[in-house]
Parts: C-alpha cells; structure tokens; sequence
C-alpha cells in the first residue's frame, strides 16, 4: 500500500489520475505523442485545454461573466500580478489587504511595489475572542473590524492560510460593507475546489493548483471579464489579463503537462459527485482530525474554532522534546510529511481532496498510539 501523504503542497493527487497518466504517458488516446510533446496549438492539447476549462467551469459554477485562465508562477506571482492588472482602475491606486497569515502578508508585501496599499484588517497582535487570549496569525479578523477606502481598486484576502491553517469562507457583500464598487480579491489556493464559491460576491479568485488542482506548475485565475484591461505600463505582456483571455492561455507556451493532470483531477472530481460531495467529504476528514486533538491534553491546536482550516490541520506536541520521535514513527508507519513549516514548527497535516478519510484514520490511530506510550 502507498504511503499516505500529508504535504501542504506539491501534495497528494488521486491515485486514479496518476496511473492514467502514467498509462497515456507516451501515447496520449493514441495519437502517438505524449502530452510533453505536443504543440500547445495543436488540436490534441487545444481539446485537453478545452476540456480542462469547460468542466472546471461546471464543476465550480463559474458565470459567463467570469473568465477562465491557466497562468504560470504559482500564487507568488499572482501576489505582483494581480496589482499591476488592477491598480490602475479608477486612477487612485489604491488596494486593501486583509492580513491573516504569513501568506496574506507575502501579498501585502509585494503589492506595495505597486501603489499604496493600505490594511484593511489584521490578526497579527495577539487578542481575546470569547473570552479566550488567542495568539497571533490563529483566526480571521472579524468582517465587523475591516477598514475599507470605497475608492480602493479591490480589497484583497486570502481565504486559506496554508501554514497557519486558518480559513475564512464566508466571504462578505462588499456593497453592504459601504464599498460596492471594490472587487472583492480572493487567494483561495489551498482550498480551491474543496467546497463552492460564491462568485456574486468575489470579482476575482486565484489558486495555485499544487494544493487541490493539480501538481505545481499551473495557477488558476478566475476573473469577472469587466475587471480586464487595466494593466500598469510596467506590467509583462505575458502576465497582462487582457492577453492571456483573448489568447485562450495561449499568449507564450503554457505549462501543459500541468493543465492536463488538472484536467485529469477535474474530471475525477466530477466522478467522486463534485464539489458537494468533496466538501462533504473534507468535513467528515476534518471533524475526526478536530475532535481527537480538542479531547486530547497531549496534543494541541492553537487556532481558533471558528477560524479553523478544513485543509490544513497544525498541531504541536504539549512536550516538543518528542517532535523528532513522532516524526520518525510516523515515517515508518507510512504516514509522510506531518513536519510543520519551519516558520512555526510542530506538526501539519494537510487533508486535501486527494487524502481519504481512511488516511486520517489511520493518522488519529497512530496519534493515539504515540500518545499512549508517550503521555
């Protein structure tokens, strides 16, 4: 049996898509090519990307009035790219940013390259919710506390903190926050596809695919139509929106190995029932994971319940003496890549839509086990 793989990203894929690609590797439906080795213009990827977007478009509900593009430099470069599209409209340039993590603070960081950046909101200081003193980075500041320009060119956030494991999904009207004309700007990386999206309220979502979409190499923007042709002068043709919708994702070659194993993992996600039904699954997934810690004194989780990552799961071990000990048992037990970002330590499992509920079975066991010779 394979190990299981807890990887914040590259992370797991289904195994179902590995060994289809693995059997097409080099014949793809029988054409006599690989997909390495196709023209990006040719008629066998121009209907691999085709079909990548229309069932990804059916697999979120994505709007007409939304574009679809397979971009390169992972959510990094989305950090730069998404200003030097936006800023400019309106000629204030102006954006806000919601600080939650060390993700959203890297989009922070950058997009004052670009203009003035203000924060809208942050959890960075330490604070007491419900009566409890919570630590920074470990929730979501509350919608109540956002400090927003109605003259910003959008208000930027990032849904899923990867490291932190703190997610935010209920995303606000931003007309009833007294900015109707601020598009709403969403990092949701790490927990793309793993529950809908509400596109009445987000005018542009981007992702990284390693997480949930497919292996490193290939971001997913989705972007309200109306939002293109804003580009600063200093913007990079290949990165400027307008180029990449009206080319197809087509403007320079694009990473097409990596749209198809996205491709790949859409249509077996359509098999599994869809986003609702991943969705259903990850709660289940998560809820295990959440309960053995809450009812455990020898393990914690610092993040706030209300703020709490379905993907991203961070834990420590009460007596951090045992940290290497833990993480080469796990090894052994087939239970892989549990160590937490070095930034913050302890341990991380990422439960994304690839990760069965019977690996974090198999997890919460060895958790109990360790815990039982070690407590």
């Amino acid at each position: 049996m394979r190990p299981w793989n807890f990887s914040a990203g590259p992370s797991a894929l289904p195994l179902e898509v590995l060994q289809q690609a693995a059997a097409e590797m080099t014949d793809w439906h029988g054409c006599g090519m690989s997909v390495m080795e196709m023209s990006h213009r040719g008629k066998q990827f121009t209907r691999i990307r085709d079909e990548a977007v229309a069932d990804l478009r059916e697999l979120l509900a994505v709007p007409d009035e939304f574009e679809i593009l397979f971009m390169q430099g992972g959510a990094t470069a989305e950090n730069a790219i998404v200003p030097m599209n936006l800023i400019g409209r309106g000629g204030a340039h102006k954006a806000d940013y919601i600080l939650s993590g060390i993700w959203s603070g890297k989009s922070y960081k950058e997009a004052q390259r670009y203009g003035d950046i203000a924060v809208a909101a942050t959890s960075g200081a330490a604070a007491e919710i419900d009566g409890v003193r919570q630590e920074p980075w470990t929730w979501f500041p509350a919608v109540a506390e956002w400090r927003l320009r109605p003259d910003a060119a959008y208000l930027h956030l990032c849904s899923n903190e990867t490291i932190g494991g703190v997610e935010f999904s209920d995303w606000p009207d931003m007309a009833a926050l007294g900015a109707p004309g601020v598009p709403l700007v969403v990092d949701a990386s790490s927990h793309f596809l793993s529950r809908p999206i509400d596109f009445s309220k987000a005018a542009l979502v981007y992702a990284g695919a390693q997480k949930n979409a497919g292996p490193a190499g290939v971001t997913v923007v989705l972007i309200r139509k109306e939002l293109i042709g804003h580009a600063l002068a200093v913007c990079p043709s290949a990165f400027d929106y307008v180029n990449v919708a009206e080319s197809g994702s087509m403007f320079n070659t694009p990473p097409t190995y990596a749209i198809y194993i996205a491709g790949l993992v859409f249509k077996w996600l359509k098999q599994q029932g869809g986003v609702a039904a991943i969705e259903a699954a990850n709660i289940a997934k998560a809820r295990l994971l959440y309960d053995y810690l809450d009812g455990s004194g020898f393990y914690i989780n610092r993040v706030h319940a209300g703020s709490r990552s379905r993907m991203n799961v961070p834990f420590f071990l009460c007596d951090e003496s045992l940290n290497a000990e833990f993480l080469a048992q796990a090894d052994k037990a087939g239970l892989m890549q549990l160590k937490g970002h070095k930034s913050v330590g302890g341990m991380r499992a990422s439960i994304y839509n690839a990760v069965p509920l019977q690996a974090v079975q198999a997890l919460v066991s060895f958790m109990q086990e360790f815990e039982r010779r070690h407590g």
